[in-house]
Parts: C-alpha cells; sequence; structure tokens
C-alpha cells in the first residue's frame, strides 16, 4: 500500500491512508473545535501509539474518557455524559472499535438533550432530537463494525442486556481518520470475529427487502475485500503473536490487508442502510442472553441463516458466489464458501463453544424474534424458524 492518504465521502469525509491519524489537530481545527472529550475504550488506551496521539493536541484542551468494554451500555454513556460535563468540551474525538464509536454517539447526543437515553430510541422514541450534537471526528482501530460511518448507536440496557438503537443522520462523525497502521497489532482472535462481523454485514445488506442499487454495488465490492484479505489479516496476526519478525515486503503486505478489510468495514456499515437480516437477529440475542461479542455471535450464526435464507434468492446467492469463486453455479456455493472462511481463520463452528445447549433455546428465541432486523430478511422467519436456525447452528 502506498502512502497516499485519499479522501471519498458515503457521506462522512473519510480520510484513508497509512498516516491519516495525524491529520487530527488539522481536523478539529477546520471544525471549530478548541476543547476536546477523546472517548476510547479500556483496552485502546494502553496501546503504545495512544500517548502519542493525546500528546499531539497540546493546542487543544482535551480529556479522555476510556471507561468502554465490552457490549457498552447505559451506565457507560452516563460517566461520559459526566466526562463531558466536566471537560467543558465542544468536540469528541472517537478512537476505537464499534462499542467506543456508539458510545462517542450516545455522549453527543445527550450533550444537549434532556432526560434519558432510551427517551430517543428508533421507533420507539419520546422525544425529538432536535438539539445541536457535537462534532465527532472517529478513528477507528478495528475493521468490524463500521460505526465510524454509521448514523446510530446501539447501547444495551444494564439489566437486561436488550440492545437498544438511537438513530439521527446528525450522529454521522464528521471526519473518518481510517489509519490501517493502527489495526497492525490487532490479535488474531479480534481479528477474525470483527471481520465476520464486517463480512455479516455485506451479506445481509445484499439479500435486504427493497430496492438499493447503490448498496448493493458497494455490499459486493465489500464481499471481494474480504475474500481477498481477511483470512491474510489473521494469519499475520498470527504470526505476529508467535514472535516472527516482518521484513519489509511483509509488513507493507500486511499493511494492505488491513487497509482492505478497513475499507469492507465502513462498506458493510454504509451498505446496511438498506437493511440487515435473520443473522443479525440471532446475533444480538446472543449478546442479550450470553453477552456474546457482537462480531462472534454473527461468525457463529452466519452459516446456518444463509442456509435458512439461500431457497429464498437463488440468484443473489449465485452473483455473491461468482465474487468469491468465479467459476460458481449456484449459490450453495457461497455458503460453502462461508462455511470454509469461517473455519480457516478459527470461528467456532458451533453454539456450544458460547455454552449454549440444544435444550436452552427459549430464552434466545424469545429475544431473537423482537429484534427488528429480521424483518427485512429475505425471507420470513417465524418462531419455528429460529428454533431450527439455532438448532442448525450446533
Amino acid at each position: 500500500m502506498s502512502s497516499t492518504i485519499y479522501t471519498y465521502n458515503f457521506p462522512t469525509r473519510i480520510r484513508f491512508g497509512p498516516g491519516a491519524r495525524h491529520e487530527l489537530t488539522a481536523e478539529l481545527t477546520a471544525l471549530g473545535i478548541q476543547r476536546v472529550l477523546i472517548v476510547t475504550d479500556k483496552d485502546v488506551a494502553q496501546l503504545p501509539w495512544f500517548p502519542e496521539l493525546k500528546d499531539s493536541l497540546t493546542d487543544f484542551q482535551s480529556a479522555t474518557f476510556s471507561s468502554v468494554w465490552g457490549n457498552p451500555v447505559v451506565s457507560q454513556v452516563n460517566a461520559g455524559i459526566g466526562a463531558w460535563k466536566a471537560s467543558g468540551a465542544n468536540g469528541i474525538v472517537a478512537v476505537g472499535g464499534g462499542a467506543p464509536m456508539d458510545v462517542a454517539k450516545a455522549i453527543a447526543l445527550m450533550a444537549h438533550h434532556p432526560g434519558y437515553l432510551f427517551d430517543y430510541e428508533d421507533g420507539h422514541s419520546t422525544r425529538a432530537i432536535d438539539q445541536p450534537i457535537p462534532p465527532i471526528v472517529a478513528i477507528p482501530t478495528t475493521a468490524g463494525t463500521g460505526s465510524e460511518v454509521g448514523r446510530s448507536a446501539v447501547i444495551s440496557d444494564d439489566e437486561t442486556h436488550a440492545k437498544k438503537i438511537v438513530f439521527d443522520p446528525q450522529l454521522l462523525p464528521k471526519v473518518v481518520l481510517a489509519d490501517p497502521e493502527l489495526l497492525l497489532g490487532l490479535p488474531a482472535k479480534i481479528t477474525a470475529a470483527t471481520g465476520m462481523d464486517a463480512l455479516t454485514h455485506l451479506i445481509e445488506a445484499f439479500l435486504a427487502k427493497g430496492f438499493n442499487p447503490l448498496c448493493d454495488g458497494i455490499a459486493l465490492e465489500g464481499i471481494y475485500l474480504v475474500a481477498q484479505h481477511l483470512k491474510d489479516c489473521v494469519d499475520f496476526a498470527q504470526r505476529l503473536r508467535g514472535g516472527e519478525n516482518f521484513n519489509e515486503s511483509t509488513e507493507a503486505a500486511h499493511l494492505a490487508a488491513r487497509g482492505g478489510m478497513l475499507n469492507a468495514s465502513m462498506m458493510g456499515a454504509i451498505a446496511f442502510q438498506k437493511g440487515l437480516g435473520v443473522t443479525h437477529s440471532c446475533a444480538h440475542a446472543l449478546s442479550t442472553v450470553y453477552d456474546t461479542h457482537h462480531g462472534l455471535a454473527n461468525g457463529i450464526m452466519l452459516p446456518a441463516a444463509m442456509r435458512f435464507n439461500l431457497a429464498a434468492e437463488p440468484e443473489r446467492f449465485l452473483r455473491m458466489a461468482r465474487v468469491v469463486e468465479p467459476g460458481a453455479t449456484d449459490g450453495q456455493a457461497f455458503v460453502d464458501w462461508i462455511v470454509a472462511k469461517s473455519e480457516s481463520i478459527g470461528i467456532p463452528t458451533s453454539l456450544r463453544a458460547l455454552g449454549v445447549e440444544p435444550d436452552g433455546l427459549g430464552p434466545l428465541v424469545a429475544v431473537a424474534i423482537k429484534d427488528g432486523c429480521h424483518l427485512l430478511n429475505p425471507r420470513p422467519v417465524a418462531e419455528a424458524d429460529f428454533y431450527a436456525i439455532y438448532q442448525d447452528a450446533f
């Protein structure tokens, strides 16, 4: 990958390329941000490059909120709102994966809006989003959710773990600094899980009911990028953990692979404005009941969900199959490719790996059927279908 930093807009302004993070101060100045709250998670705050990022803000008043971990919950947002008020900030820099991105958006929403976060839940709001929302600059460190280019935040209830969505176009970050160098140290397991999250977004967006050829085109190209780069990213991560010293050529290949997945992740989040599907409903239930990492939940459920969907959209499955295997003659080839790809990067092949037992599916089905994602699935999903999909995932 060259050192050139590219600009593209969908509609967020994206600066993509190695070293893009070094443009942070210029972007903050251009946005008129003088007082910054950095929102990140506990792990990112410990990475060796993070102090350098903070130190670059010497000309700004800055504070850091890093009390984010796991699947984000309301209490984390509330603590972040406290940090926002204490800092006197007028803008946010969100650094990390989907969790800090979503918490940052929720903090921005509540900075000038009254009441409780879930008063603004998408589809169930009791209050209008009608006050200014502070600008956000997003710096992603994983290639999974693509939340840096999304206009929603997914936050769970602390007690029930039920996921809620707050949505508004104003929640879109103003600028994304997409720097693949920040992903080079990502562990193999996180690389695999977040990569399957991106792949699930792309596949479900392409299959979702409705007409949106723009999203369809983005989804197909994103699937191609995952096919080209995800396995390489996981392999490079494993080799680094094994203590291998990379030469210049290997480092360049690793950087290119990370860049490919970073773009695929953003493309997935852009494409799924068309909709998602049953995989996400099943995965959301796993996160609610078992607190499973969202990307891992998607990765485990994707093969069974796609076996369920294949008969409903054989032509679309064939189109996806030909993206990853040009000589494919039917959609089953794509389902087989998903299974092989998952196994090759170490994604568990059974729900048993999460501690789920076949006789304990009732709570999962009860949550999944209430989840709105499956409403745009290409094949209608009844309660009995959810049981069958979960059973197939064993």
